[in-house]
């Protein structure tokens, strides 16, 4: 028995911001003071700390249940599937629907139900539900889907990542311009074989780490106080990811039974380019290595940090030949790893 991905797919949205876009921004300090600096150098400091160069914002009449279900039914189209005969539909996000504009979060009903109603399935027995994991949602969501198909409890499911993080940034914050919009989907299936899915890791560190991703009020004091938005403590972050995030890889690994030798791919959370270049080199380290060449595929540069969407978006567009001197080939194996806001950190090893 093997649990495969059969099919992908991801929806990259159309509106490109980059970041002299943001010359015109008002950055503020957390106290609401102004820099000292002018934006072009705030700019250039941040090109140099994450990599990214641009991203990507929906158009103002899309909402992540839209994205979610463009991805969603290219993956079943990919996989070749009959809607109908879906077991679960889990998406993750972790912001619901915020319509331009707006200051809610809306998810009633769920996401996921929206998508299922958006794919027009009929079959009652294909269950929707979200999950809010923070950025490793999806992964989150692949383990839980394989989790019911070991049980005998499905035997195809669909797991979507979809975040539209544009719409809860603060605009006076430098940080805002981290964060992206976009969907990335898969589907995973019971078939022959002993391939797929063979091992995973979960951990949720909350004793001191659970706010270090956060909801707050603008730093622009003018702003209503009540109105929120995501903000971060990012050296915490940082320190916390090169702390924990190798090792639980490590784990993860070892419990597939696979040598690091045969590793050929590292799908990691695309969050921030230094960061994850750290992880990874902290990651071999633990194997008195350093990393092969071309082991981290990124796609940050022009997409920015999308969330749960970062993953299942770098394994769709290097399937489709979309990243450049990047590919999978069959027999591979892959570690996806993640970690967010919870602080969640997870993984799970696929042999392609």
């Amino acid at each position: 028995m093997a649990i495969k991905i059969t099919g992908s797919g991801s929806y990259i949205p159309t509106q490109v911001v980059t970041n002299t876009d943001f010359a015109r921004h008002q950055f503020l300090n957390e106290d609401g003071s102004t820099f000292a600096v002018p934006n072009d150098v705030i700019a250039e400091k941040f090109l140099d700390i994450t990599g990214i160069e641009e991203r990507r914002y929906v158009e103002n009449n899309l909402n992540t249940s839209d994205i979610a279900f463009f991805a969603g039914e290219k993956a079943i189209e990919n996989a070749n599937l009959d809607k109908e005969t879906l077991d679960y539909i889990i998406v993750a996000h972790n912001f619901g629907d915020v319509r331009h504009g707006a200051i809610q979060s809306d998810t009633v009903p769920s996401v996921a139900s929206r998508v299922k109603n958006k794919l027009k399935i009929k079959n009652p027995k294909c269950v929707a539900y979200d999950v809010m994991f923070g950025c490793p949602g999806w992964i989150e969501g692949m383990i839980q889907a394989q989790a019911f198909i070991r049980a005998g409890m499905a035997k195809k499911c669909l797991v979507i990542g979809a975040e539209t993080l544009s719409r809860v940034v603060d605009i006076h914050d430098r940080d805002s311009m981290i964060y992206s919009d976009g969907a990335g989907a898969t589907v995973l299936e019971l078939t022959e074989g002993d391939d797929g899915i063979l091992s995973h890791e979960t951990a949720s560190f909350t004793y001191e780490e659970s706010n270090f991703l956060f909801f707050e009020k603008s730093y622009n004091k003018d702003h209503n106080p009540d109105v929120r938005y995501i903000k971060m403590h990012g050296r915490k972050i940082y320190e916390f990811a090169l702390n924990q995030v190798p090792a639980a890889m490590k784990s993860c690994l070892e419990k597939s039974g696979i040598p690091i030798a045969d590793l050929k791919k590292i799908l990691i959370h695309q969050a921030n380019e230094k960061m994850d270049e750290a992880i990874v080199q902290r990651f071999y380290k633990l194997y008195q290595l350093t990393p092969p060449e071309n082991v981290m595929p990124m796609n940050i540069k022009k997409l920015g940090n999308s969330s749960v969407a970062t993953v299942p978006t770098l394994y769709d567009l290097i399937l489709k030949g979309e990243i450049e001197n990047q590919e999978i080939n069959k027999g591979d194996v892959i570690l996806f790893a993640s970690v967010g806001a919870g602080m969640n950190i997870n993984a799970f090893v696929y042999r392609f």
